[in-house]
């Protein structure tokens, strides 16, 4: 404080004598005690019941009644008394304000600290003053630091909502680690079940109080010997000893939380959850953990509501092999060993071919991969809308080959998946390669799968109706497998449904039996809508006398034939028929 502001002060008592006045305080004991504090605020080591134990000597040194400490993050937060204010010793005799200095930081951050002592107090002298003014000059730098070391925590360890963030968790695992208490600790990801549709139903704000108290459930079965964080929305991360295991995985297996304590308003929260266990004395590090965790939720999340899966080896194997596919896919693409193998769709009643569908193999090294080892991984991201659109334009050369040779041309069916909805030029795209391939419309036909959202629904319905424009026919595929809607054929005008394999009775089903019932009736449902019914999956002369029966005359399955290489399917087509295998 500069000495016209102490000057100031002294003003106050009105003693002419103050500048004569002999130190209240010996200067050595004033040195030391300034010597401590500046040495304890300043120690990595700070402890704060030390601290306020340092304040209260300094109080009691001066005589002074009562020291406080102020914070507020601006000026504009100070004008409205919004900070934190710590009082650190106060005998209650306080009325007379002896020194208050205040600083305001580089961040605009305003800093006060301030002295008071009684009426009764002795005056001090000008010493005195310069001493205690220091000590106030050593408490604010300190305020200053501790503060702004919170304030970096709040910030880099904490999101927007007060919840602990992913820096804290990998924190966490990192000190866990190099105390050697990560061995033997188990760790989890997991994903809240469904809980868009929970805010939908109950409100985003409800939906927020159903996190936080779903939130403080675990953390309190967790304690303090771990911790749970939040990645961000429905998503968090959580470590814990062994002894609570138990309890935590009732938990994210399906509870019931609270969202309005007043009138006991509750809601079912469970999750997807991936766990670790971390072995003991395995070298196990922090990447190793969220590596872990993380494949294991992504197979939780395919599965059924409060799926719990435990990571184990073969986990990692399969994400190995998910990479491979995905990096192998490109560069498979560019070398066009992706080839279509063709079914056939036959009439059971004339047995001649009456369409095909253009399935994809992969010839890689000489082998023939089987679809179900790299469309699933496909499927995962967008790579698949790049296979199918191969897939379409390698059909459509091929037809224009058989068209241009004299063959019988027949319809050929292409998939595509529901990933293609939310492209809006999908339409425009599969006519421009039907287009220029020069291959008449109605040979083509699309097969999309049923969707799981209102919005796809919107999007499958503009597609399918844009297409039926074109003269491009379009059939509902795998229908019966996924939550198919009554609306998917009453709204949509489909030409075509495929009934998957799973609804085709079995040789030994009895005209009784609840397989044959709902086939009887998803066939009449498909004609009297006026939609074409094909039935894949079709193995044995039995399934073809009860689609005979039925009235569905088409079938599609190894009954027949398996799908074909191109050169085998070509002279099949050639023969038109199959009267042969009679």
């Amino acid at each position: 404080m500069a000495k016209n502001q102490l000057n100031e002060l002294y003003e106050k008592y009105r003693d002419p004598r103050i500048t004569e006045k002999e130190c209240l305080v010996d200067s050595a004991i004033a040195t030391d005690l300034l010597k401590r504090l500046v040495e304890h605020t300043h120690s990595a080591n700070f402890n704060s019941a030390e601290y306020a134990k340092l304040v209260q000597e300094i109080c009691l040194t001066y005589h002074l009644s009562k020291g406080v400490s102020e914070f507020y993050q601006n000026v504009g937060f100070e004008r409205r008394g919004e900070g934190e204010i710590f009082c650190d010793f106060d005998d209650g005799k306080g009325t007379i304000l002896l020194l208050r200095n205040r600083i305001i930081a580089n961040s605009g951050a305003v800093l006060v600290a301030s002295i008071y002592v009684s009426e009764e107090a002795e005056v001090l002298s000008m010493e005195d003053y310069h001493n205690l003014d220091l000590m106030l000059n050593v408490i604010i730098s300190f305020i200053s630091r501790r503060r702004l070391q919170r304030v970096v925590e709040q910030y880099i360890f904490f999101d927007e909502n007060g919840y602990p963030n992913v820096r804290y968790y990998l924190r966490e695992l990192i000190r866990l680690q190099e105390s050697g208490r990560l061995g033997g600790m188990i760790a989890v990801n997991f994903d809240l079940h469904n809980f868009a549709v929970i805010n939908m139903d109950i409100g985003r704000e409800n939906g927020n109080a159903v996190i936080q108290n779903y939130f403080n459930m675990l953390e309190e079965v967790i304690g303090d010997a771990g911790c749970i964080c939040r990645l961000g929305g429905d998503k968090f991360l959580c470590v814990f000893s062994p002894a609570v295991k138990d309890d935590v995985i009732r938990i994210l297996s399906g509870v019931a939380v609270a969202y309005d304590e007043n009138i006991d308003r509750k809601v079912k929260v469970s999750a997807a959850a991936g766990v670790y266990v971390i072995p003991e004395n395995a070298g196990v590090t922090k990447d190793n953990v969220m590596e872990r965790i993380m494949i294991a939720t992504n197979v939780a999340k395919k599965q059924d509501e409060g799926a719990i899966v435990f990571y184990d080896d073969q986990m990692k194997e399969t994400r190995e092999h998910v990479k491979t596919i995905q990096q192998k896919f490109r560069e498979g693409l560019a070398k066009r060993e992706f080839v279509i193998y063709c079914q056939p769709k036959v009439d059971i009643d004339t047995l001649e071919i009456i369409g095909t569908e253009a399935l994809c193999r992969w010839i890689y090294n000489g082998r023939v991969v089987p679809p179900n080892e790299f469309i699933p991984v496909l499927e995962q991201t967008t790579d698949i809308c790049d296979l199918d659109f191969y897939i379409l334009d390698e059909a459509c050369k091929s037809i224009r080959h058989y068209l241009d040779e004299g063959n019988f041309g027949v319809r050929c069916s292409v998939n595509f998946s529901r990933k293609h909805l939310t492209n809006p030029d999908l339409l425009e795209n599969i006519l421009k390669v039907v287009d220029e391939n020069n291959v008449p419309h109605n040979l083509i036909e699309i097969e999309l799968t049923e969707t799981t959202t209102d919005a796809q629904f919107r999007d499958l319905k503009r597609i399918v109706n844009g297409l039926k424009a074109a003269g491009i026919r379009t059939a509902v595929d795998d229908f019966g497998i996924g939550y198919s809607s009554l609306n998917l054929i009453r709204e949509i005008p489909w030409d075509v449904l495929k009934i998957d394999r799973c609804f085709v009775p079995k040789d030994e089903d009895d005209a009784d039996s609840t397989t044959r019932k709902m086939f009887c009736h998803v066939v009449a449902l498909a004609h009297d809508m006026g939609l074409e019914c094909v039935v894949e999956g079709v193995e044995t002369a039995k399934q073809i006398e009860i689609l005979r029966e039925n009235h569905c005359n088409i079938a599609q399955g190894f009954y027949f034939d398996k799908p074909l290489p191109k050169a085998e399917f070509k002279a099949r087509l050639t023969k038109k028929n199959y009267k042969d295998r009679v």
